[in-house]
């Protein structure tokens, strides 16, 4: 049964994209003001959204129990400074690309995660990013190297 909701979980569940305009300055200077969170297509526990037209980014992850454990387990705001955050991000994201872009992971890491490094995404984004990959290495006990996300 565990398997069989694991499996269902990830299948529905993620969907994270972090896209910006070519052409657009690398320097994406956003805060938490400037990301206007909302939720869209699923109910608020589904989907957390943040988006700014002005900067063309938009960051969207669903995952049935990521907004609960954010809001319960995460680290508040502001425990962590940007850079850290951008460390491990860059860090997990690489490795990440590399399963999803491996057959035998397919069900797992079902599409990679554009982000790039010479972009500064803002805090916002950093934070999100960096939970969710915190939350998912914990729920379906994956390392992505590096230091280990603590529940």
């Amino acid at each position: 049964m565990k398997v069989f909701f694991t499996t269902c979980s990830l299948i529905a569940s993620l969907l994270f994209l972090v896209a910006c305009k070519s052409g657009k300055d690398n320097n994406v200077n956003s805060s938490v003001a400037a990301a206007k969170p909302a939720t869209e297509g699923k109910s608020k526990n589904d989907t957390v959204r943040i988006a700014n037209d002005s900067l063309e980014y938009e960051v969207i992850i669903i995952d049935p129990g990521f907004n609960t454990w954010l809001y319960s387990r995460a680290k508040p705001r502001g425990y962590y400074g940007e850079s850290y955050l951008r460390s491990r991000n860059i860090q997990w994201t690489i490795e990440w690309n590399i399963r999803a872009r491996q057959a035998r992971y397919a069900d797992m890491y079902q599409m990679p995660i554009d982000y790039s490094a010479s972009i500064n995404y803002g805090y916002e984004v950093n934070y999100l990013l960096f939970n969710y990959l915190s939350y998912f290495q914990i729920t379906n006990n994956q390392r992505l190297g590096g230091l280990v996300p603590r529940d």
